[in-house]
């Protein structure tokens, strides 16, 4: 189908995600295809069993992604989800529980190397690397694409419903300062995107903050817990749908999902500047299925499969040959590619081993106030 039609489609294709997360954790997406059951008990010609796990965030994948998957490769992905990056850390801290593929951003990329969470990747089995563009082929928070590869770059701003706000909400205030729109706000669940953001909205780098820093955000955040709704687990682009709020802090790919299902929502990023992050496909220490892991990361960096995740979940891709393939609707629009003005303002955010344990023990009193 051609984009127009496909954003008509959007709430056939969100009820469809939904669908999908909830599906799938536990058990294969796939698991329904007839044959399926002696098909898994195969070899590959690698050696693997035909499988992989992937762990991946919600509405974060193409429809027909995994079934495509399956029908060229032969190989079941049984996909579950994770809400945060502090989950997915917390989740492989202790040992990896059989995880081949995961989505972390590009912080956490940096901070599970550092821990020696992740696989070196071999790039001769990932050939769809060319398919890269060249400003995310090497990056800081991973030199030379040692451990990831990338999925998709995002930035975070504020999603809002037009007919309950007075004017354009263009200021992190009425997220983090303000009792304007009491009980009709969501706000992040991870503990660095929210110190980091009141960073900004305090008008300093989001990887310059001091203990002083998060000490006084921490009173700020206190203060403005009465006027907070909910702190959402990677899903407030639903609360906004459903009317549940009229404020969410959230990604521009998400709000992009939600805006062609209803006109009335729009998406900002606020004047004092914002935070981006680009979330990567990494191989865990210990997954079951490396050769497997690494054909499945190249099928996912491939032209065509790389255009029908995109025409789903709305992000911004680094996939140039993807790209390449999408229309002009999706390249020229504004909330999906953030205006050069508005980039400038914002930022990637580096792992800092020192403060990150910092911002993670105030949150938990922040969200225990």
């Amino acid at each position: 189908m051609d984009f127009k039609t496909f954003l008509h489609a959007g709430s056939n294709r969100r009820a469809m995600l939904k669908g999908m997360g909830i599906a799938a954790v536990g058990f294969s997406l796939t698991g329904t295809l007839a044959g399926c059951g002696e098909k898994e008990a195969k070899k590959l010609a690698n050696g693997e069993e035909a499988k992989l796990n992937f762990y991946n965030w919600d509405t974060y994948i193409g429809e027909t992604t995994l079934e495509d998957y399956k029908d060229s490769a032969g190989v079941d992905v049984n996909m579950t989800l994770f809400a945060s990056n502090d989950e997915l850390f917390a989740k492989l801290r202790a040992g990896n529980p059989g995880y081949d593929v995961i989505v972390p951003s590009n912080d956490f990329v940096e901070r599970m190397a550092a821990a020696d969470m992740l696989v070196e990747l071999d790039k001769s089995q990932i050939p769809n690397f060319k398919n890269v563009a060249k400003d995310f082929q090497d990056v800081p928070y991973d030199p030379a694409r040692k451990y990831s590869m990338p999925y998709t770059w995002l930035a975070l701003g504020i999603g809002y419903r037009k007919s309950k706000v007075k004017g354009v909400p263009d200021s992190w205030k009425v997220l983090f300062d303000s009792d304007e729109y009491k009980g009709r706000i969501a706000v992040l669940s991870e503990a660095g995107d929210m110190f980091r953001l009141y960073g900004k909205y305090m008008g300093k780098s989001v990887n310059a903050l001091t203990d002083a820093d998060i000490k006084a955000i921490e009173a700020m955040m206190v203060k403005q817990k009465p006027n907070i709704k909910s702190f959402h687990e990677d899903n407030g682009q639903d609360l906004l749908l459903k009317g549940e709020v009229d404020l969410v802090l959230e990604y521009n790919g998400d709000i992009a999902q939600a805006m062609t299902e209803d006109p009335d929502i729009g998406f900002i990023i606020p004047k004092e500047g914002s935070q981006l992050n680009s979330d990567n496909l990494c191989i865990p220490k210990g997954a079951p299925h490396p050769k497997n892991a690494h054909a499945f990361i190249n099928y996912l960096l491939d032209a065509e499969a790389g255009k029908k995740i995109t025409e789903t979940i709305l992000y911004p891709t680094p996939n140039d040959a993807a790209k390449a393939l999408m229309p002009e609707e999706y390249k020229s629009n504004s909330v999906i590619f953030p205006p050069a003005d508005v980039l400038a303002k914002c930022e990637y955010a580096k792992f800092n081993p020192e403060l990150q344990p910092k911002y993670e023990e105030a949150f938990t009193r922040v969200r225990a106030a």
